[in-house]
């Protein structure tokens, strides 16, 4: 799969996608990287460390978060995508459900659209996206933890974001599935859908974990956001055994050595030695 410049082996490896949270209202991070220099020191730092994607959100999505203004989205996103692609050479994911501020993004050099809302909250998102021939996450999200059959339930909800993405004329290659780790789920939930990430790949898309410092690891271990990196290492291992593509996180250094490390144990033996 092609993001930007860069070639990702979906098929082989787990990627980081580094989270930069333009947000005063985010639940781990909120109003940490306001600030331009703040935010680039933060990005050159991921860098460092080993992160492959950058994504950025204007927007806080957590748990009765305030809804903004696509034109004070568009204020907070803009310069930061501007900037970052003047200084280095990453992939820029922007996160947002809306089609006006992925427009700017994109006019502003985004590589990829990721959609809490799968295409569903916007009608233009679907469109705007094949236009531009860009790669696009699509998130499973309900507004309320209604489920019969909670498995089978995600995987039709995440089809239909599929017949979206195709009926608009998104590329098959360049759509990636994001189960959407604490949206539309309780606390079960969320650890059901972790321990069954296998079962996502029968929809034929490359999958994205996002789990870093969420509420399921915080609930799980009574702790708050800033304590949850090896609680987010676990889910990080999770996903590479299921064969995740990419993992979403803040802690690019600790959950790199996890990737490797699984990795290594999981490649071991296949040369017969």
């Amino acid at each position: 799969m092609k993001i930007g410049s860069r070639e990702f082996d979906v098929k082989n490896h787990t990627y980081i996608m580094g989270i930069l949270n333009l947000t005063p209202d985010s639940f781990s991070d909120g109003g940490k990287y306001n600030r331009l220099d703040d935010a680039l020191f933060h990005v050159e730092e991921m860098l460092k460390e080993g992160m492959d994607i950058l994504d950025i959100g204007g927007e806080s999505t957590r748990p009765g978060y305030t809804l903004i203004s696509e034109a004070e989205e568009i204020a907070r996103v803009v310069p930061m995508i501007e900037e970052v692609k003047k200084r280095f050479d990453v992939p820029v994911s922007l996160d947002t459900y809306k089609a006006g501020v992925a427009g700017e993004g994109l006019k502003a050099g985004a590589d990829l659209i990721n959609d809490i809302w799968g295409l569903k909250y916007d009608g233009k998102m679907a469109e705007l996206i094949a236009e531009k021939n860009v790669p696009c996450i699509l998130m499973h999200n309900r507004k309320e933890p209604d489920y019969k059959n909670f498995l089978e339930e995600v995987k039709a909800d995440l089809g239909g974001s599929i017949e979206l993405a195709k009926k608009a004329g998104i590329s098959t290659d360049k759509i990636i599935l994001d189960p959407g780790v604490g949206f539309g789920k309780t606390y079960e939930h969320n650890l059901q859908i972790i321990k069954s990430l296998e079962q996502l790949h029968q929809l034929g898309h490359p999958l994205l974990l996002g789990t870093s410092r969420k509420s399921v690891i915080g609930l799980t271990l009574d702790l708050p956001a800033g304590e949850r990196v090896e609680g987010t290492i676990v889910t990080t291992v999770f996903g590479v055994i299921s064969g995740c593509a990419f993992v979403r996180v803040h802690d690019i250094k600790e959950n790199l050595r996890a990737i490797k490390m699984a990795e290594a144990i999981l490649k071991s033996g296949r040369t017969g030695a």
